[in-house]
């Protein structure tokens, strides 16, 4: 008997899979009729086995579906997450980012993601709080006496670390890992701005600083999370404190007390002179302490991550293009002299026109950032005629922007410096507007 019920019970089983089986495939093929312009979704887990697969190439993935929408813009669901637009849509873009820019906060799903690195920073607030940061760091770094100390910090660190530790590197035929090299440059130059710190990484012989390497996994970590399949799976961790979550608390707490040691000290240099980085500037206007460490930890993990991220893979498309770093060599040599007679300053950069097009040109196929995330405050539809619900998630999507046909004609996945010249009806093309 009890094999019996064994049987039935594993007879049941094997039809009720079955079943469930031809439902999803079913319900795949009806939902792929009604929205081939979105990943193949089930109910219940919507587009998860998809996101699974693509886990490696999210960037490709959904640029390729977009390129297939009309609109350039795509609905997304996943277990466990809002409702998701995707969008490569410049009309869209404008929308979010400037006509309705109120109706898209970055909203709690985002700031829970970066919460624990950056706090309070400016970028990971929303509402008055961002508004007061950015009117506060808006009126700092258009302030001349910053801009000349970002070009001086930028000149003695290329003049006397970055220039050296390549030369030495040419003379010895050493191999070197170029990224890592420029991560460490964008990493000493940024603190020196934002700090008045220098840590010193473009030194070699020296072991990386323990808030280098706190800052790697705290960065590391946090964007794990806004990449995870499912999100309840971080936040589990997070209240067990195991894993990655774990590794993440400590490298917080190692950020925010180097940062706040580096904060006293520049108080206490403060009473005696006065100094040109943006911490000080911050701490003589009487800003709180915490407020004064989440302000200059947002800076820098945006100016050193983008930094070096951009210097990359122009370097590497310049390796590729032996035309457009002649093009920029001559730029510079014809501005600052054969053998740098003229002073580099603000003024001579903003004229570098060759310059500028090619880091354009690089940014618009590998954008530092490749995508960013809004939620809706309230429901809304977008120029293109996309509903989008209040709580939705809408993520603009440079990197599929630069991908784009209707927006970069054929040769869009070319490297053509050319091309930001070549615009009708401009003087000189789009860098002089």
């Amino acid at each position: 008997m009890a094999m019996i019920c064994f049987f039935l019970l594993l007879t049941l089983g094997f039809f009720l899979l079955s079943s469930f089986y031809s439902l999803m495939q079913e319900l795949t093929a009806f939902y792929a009729k009604k929205s081939v312009f979105a990943p193949p979704s089930y109910p219940f887990i919507g587009c998860l086995i998809s996101f699974y697969k693509n886990r490696t190439r999210l960037l490709d993935w959904y640029t390729d579906l977009l390129s297939e929408s009309p609109c350039q813009t795509i609905v997304v669901r996943r277990l466990g997450a809002r409702r998701t637009v995707v969008t490569a849509n410049p009309a869209n873009v404008e929308h979010m980012l400037k006509t309705n820019f109120n109706n898209f906060p970055k909203g709690k799903p985002f700031t829970e993601i970066l919460g624990d690195l950056l706090g309070c920073g400016i970028f990971n607030v929303d509402g008055e709080l961002w508004s007061t940061q950015r009117k506060l760091a808006s009126h700092e770094f258009s302030a001349k006496s910053l801009r000349e100390f970002v070009v001086k910090t930028l000149k003695e660190e290329v003049d006397n670390r970055l220039i050296p530790l390549l030369e030495e590197a040419a003379e010895t035929r050493k191999v070197v890992d170029l990224q890592d090299i420029l991560r460490r440059f964008a990493f000493d130059t940024i603190c020196k701005v934002s700090l008045g710190h220098d840590p010193c990484c473009l030194d070699l012989s020296k072991p990386a600083p323990p808030l280098v390497k706190a800052f790697d996994s705290a960065s590391e970590i946090s964007a794990m999370r806004g990449m995870a399949p499912l999100f309840v799976v971080w936040k589990l961790k997070k209240a067990l404190n195991i894993g990655s979550e774990r590794k993440l608390k400590e490298a917080v707490e190692l950020v925010h007390g180097c940062v706040l040691d580096i904060i006293q000290n520049k108080r206490r240099a403060l009473e005696q002179d006065n100094l040109e980085d943006l911490l000080s500037r911050l701490l003589s206007a009487g800003h709180d302490e915490e407020v004064v460490r989440d302000m200059v930890i947002s800076f820098i993990m945006a100016g050193r991550d983008t930094t070096s991220s951009a210097l990359t893979w122009l370097f590497w498309l310049l390796s590729k293009h032996p035309n457009a770093e002649e093009m920029m060599v001559k730029e510079v040599e014809s501005m600052l002299g054969n053998y740098g007679e003229k002073e580099l300053n603000f003024e001579v950069l903003k004229e570098m026109n060759c310059i500028k097009a090619c880091l354009c040109e690089s940014m618009r196929l590998y954008p530092p950032v490749a995508w960013d995330s809004k939620h809706a405050l309230n429901d809304d539809v977008l120029p293109d005629g996309t509903f989008v619900g209040k709580g939705d998630r809408v993520t603009y999507f440079p990197y599929g922007m630069g991908r784009m046909e209707e927006l970069w004609g054929k040769d869009r996945l070319e490297f053509k410096p050319d091309r930001w010249f070549e615009e009708p009806g401009a003087e000189n093309g789009l860098l002089k507007q």
